[in-house]
């Protein structure tokens, strides 16, 4: 189906032709208009809304910031920010995909790993080498007395003791992972208590929740303040980059929060 043409010879496009070329319904191209993201500029006679080229233009960008994971109303926003801040978010999200790729590699590691080592009894010379040095049993009496009576100790206990080398090769993987989320963050200068801090925040829960222990906000709340309160956290963690501790222990903490009582 051809365009209509205007007098200066400029094609117009109405909905269903749109809809046609992109693939959106016709009830996703009403609803964009509805909201503001976008507006046909034009109309016919019969008050059919008409596209022109630069609405088009509009519509390819709101799609590419689709795409790449921001919502509706951020998309609006964007469109209409000055290209300095239109530039900045692509940058953040350009961290986060590389974040993102990087994890899905490290996800394809785990999983070979676990192909090769599938079903080995892993003893604490096995935890050392996977965690670059870390002795499980140097904080032993510490834990167990501390929390060796809780239900997260024991529960944590009942599962770390099933894993095989694979399965800690996973583990290391999946925090680096989030790690380098934050980090890709903390660069970018988005705050802690930003949604796509929050988004890891919830990701570093999940993590924590399916690896050790049952994990509701507010156990998450209490290691967040553990790990700036604790000299040897703040300092295992910092290892990464300075000022990791405090900044997931803010993006954590305003994820708790944001959870109210929930589990």
């Amino acid at each position: 189906m051809k365009a209509a043409l205007d007098p200066t010879h400029e094609p117009r496009w109405t909905v269903g032709e749109v809809s046609q070329l992109t693939r959106l319904s016709v009830r996703t191209l009403h609803h964009y208009d509805e909201i503001g993201l976008l507006r046909p500029s034009e109309r016919s006679e019969g008050n059919y809304r008409l596209y022109t080229p630069g609405d088009l233009v509009r519509l390819r960008a709101a799609l590419t910031y689709r795409q790449l994971g921001f919502g509706l109303a951020e998309v609006a926003r964007l469109l209409d920010a000055p290209p300095p801040e239109q530039r900045r978010a692509l940058e953040t999200q350009l961290l986060l995909l590389r974040e993102s790729q990087r994890k899905t590699q490290a996800t394809i590691d785990a999983v070979q790993a676990m192909l090769s080592t599938q079903g080995e009894p892993m003893n604490n010379e096995d935890v050392r080498a996977v965690f670059d040095g870390f002795d499980p049993e140097q904080y032993e009496a510490e834990v167990q007395e501390r929390w060796g009576e809780t239900d997260a100790y024991r529960q944590s206990k009942a599962r770390t003791s099933r894993y095989t080398r694979a399965d800690w090769e996973a583990v290391k993987a999946e925090m680096q992972g989030i790690g380098e989320a934050y980090i890709a963050l903390m660069d970018a200068g988005v705050a802690p208590q930003s949604p796509q801090a929050q988004a890891v925040a919830a990701r570093h829960r999940a993590h924590i929740h399916a690896r050790y222990y049952d994990a509701p906000p507010a156990m998450m709340r209490g290691l967040a303040q553990m790990w700036v309160g604790d000299e040897r956290f703040t300092r295992s963690i910092d290892e990464a980059r300075p000022g990791l501790a405090a900044y997931q222990s803010a993006a954590v903490t305003a994820w708790a929060d944001a959870q109210g009582e929930q589990g």
